[in-house]
Formats: C-alpha cells, structure tokens, sequence
C-alpha cells in the first residue's frame, strides 16, 4: 500500500511533469463514413490532431453510411468527421437540392448549429460531386459530353450505383427529374469500388461515380457534364460537435489549417494510391501532410 505523503509526492510530480490523471484530457474521437475519400481524410485529420495537439485521437473510421455517421455524432460517439455539403442539405436536412455553394453552406451551417449543436469549419477544398460516367469510346462514338447528349442516345443505358446514390433525392431521383435519362432495367446497385469494373466488363453502360474517384484520371472514361445542375454542391467540410471544439483547448485552430488544403485532383490522386496502388491509408495521409508542411 503506497503511503499518504508517498502518494501525495507522486501526484505532486505527476503534476510538475505536465502529465495529466486519467480522464483529465479525454482522447478526441474522429469519425468517417465507409469508403475511401472517407477514411482517409478521417485519417488525414486524425494525424494532423495528434501533431499539433499532442492529445489522443481515438479513430472510428469506416463507421457506415451518412445517417450512421450522423448519428454517431449527434450521440457523442465521435467529436468531428468531415462532410459533403450537398448530403447535409437533402440526406439530413431533408431540404431540396440547391445551387449556389455559398448558400447551401450557410443554409448547413445555420440548421446544424440549431439542430444539432455542431459547427461547420470552412471547406477543405474538395467539392465532390456525383459524377455519371460513361466509357472513353462509347463518348467518342457518340459524341457525348453532357447529360443531355445522353438523353438523347437511341440506345437505352444500363446503369451502375452505390447503394446510397439509389436512394437519397438528390441522387438518382433528381437525375431522372431533370433528364429523363431512359434506363434499361432498373439500376444494378453495388459496392462504390466494384463500379468501374462493373462498366469495363460491360455489365453497366454508365455509372454513378464521384468526381473525385482515383480512377478517372487513370481510365479512358468520361464525366457527363452536370449541365443543367441536377446535383447540389458537395464542399467537403469538418463537422464538429460545439461542446468539443469549446472544451479541447487548439481545436478549432487545428481544424482550422486543413481549410482550402485539398483539391479534388490531389483527392483523386489520395484514393488512387490506397484504391490501385494498394497503400496503407496511415501512409498515404502521413505523406499528405508532410507534402503540405502540415506535419
């Protein structure tokens, strides 16, 4: 049994030494939804915390779909995860789809704020939108480059998507409200990685991708243009709990950096290496931030 004046000492010095009892300073929980772009910029944000707070930064990445995520941070289970605008908007919000990147933000950030208690920081720079793809030679032959070229084509197309982009109004139900796309069957629902596979094999004719897929600088595909604006702007943007960013002490200020930091031809490049190349996501936000003397 350790002694009172034995015991009051070691607290003492604990104190002195800067280190803290348990509890003192609780680790800080970083979310993310379940897919690449996900994950890693989870991880990218995760690391950067730990460089510049010197805390513990407990990771839940890979937690599920934007309604399990969301949930996970209005319940405390995570602090911060970053976040599409557009999906705030319609997936969460339940409001309809908007065009203007600078009113949609604000919209988001003023509803969270009162609903939910959590901030939107400035966006990081990436604006990822649903991107509908086609192949490199089919858009040659048929001299596609809009979705309204598309809806024009006498064939019918043969679409491929993720489970989300089938469900949410502001994925396939407003692509079919403003161009009438004609469908052969109904659309073939897929895990996002299996997608450009799925359309190089031939079972889709075009997919239901993202604009930041690692792929589409490394296939012979094609984006249609959004050219009438079906899809609401998707700025990536940290969502933190208010409580957090109150409590941890630099925590805003961290999140802060990461601002204006991304581009989605740099998010391309950052899902390719984990999507194609197969490296670790620990390794390739690591180089990130080292690249973006963020380290």
């Amino acid at each position: 049994m350790v002694g009172t004046k034995t015991f009051s000492g070691i607290v003492a010095l604990l104190a002195l030494c800067g280190c803290s009892t348990p509890g003192a300073n609780p680790p800080i929980h970083v979310g993310s939804k379940n897919f690449t772009e996900q994950v890693v910029l989870g991880e990218i944000i995760a690391q950067h915390l730990e460089h510049r707070l010197h805390q513990t930064v407990e990771r839940s990445l890979n937690l599920g779909g934007t309604l399990l995520t969301q949930q996970a941070l209005v319940t405390g289970q995570i602090d911060l995860y970053p976040e599409y605008t557009g999906t705030a908007l319609t997936a969460i919000l339940k409001n309809p789809p908007g065009k203007d990147p600078t009113t949609v933000l604000a919209r988001v950030r003023s509803e969270y704020l009162q609903k939910f208690q959590a901030e939107w920081l400035d966006p990081l720079g990436i604006d990822d939108t649903f991107a509908m793809v086609v192949k490199g030679s089919e858009a040659r032959a048929e001299n596609l480059e809009t979705l309204t070229d598309a809806s024009r084509t006498p064939e019918a197309w043969t679409l491929g998507v993720g489970y989300e982009f089938e469900q949410r109004p502001d994925g396939l139900q407003a692509l079919e409200n403003v161009y009438h796309l004609r469908w052969k069957g109904a659309p073939k629902t897929m895990d996002l990685g299996l997608l450009y596979k799925a359309m190089e094999q031939g079972q889709v004719t075009m997919i239901a991708a993202n604009s930041t897929d690692g792929l589409l600088s490394k296939m012979d595909v094609r984006v249609l243009r959004d050219d009438k604006h079906a899809f609401p702007p998707y700025q990536v943007c940290i969502v933190a709990r208010q409580k957090a960013l109150k409590d941890v002490p630099g925590l805003r200020e961290a999140l802060v950096e990461l601002s204006g930091k991304i581009s989605n031809q740099q998010m391309q490049n950052l899902n390719f290496q984990v999507d194609v190349q197969h490296r670790s996501v620990g390794q390739v936000a690591g180089e990130f931030l080292r690249q973006a003397g963020l380290e």
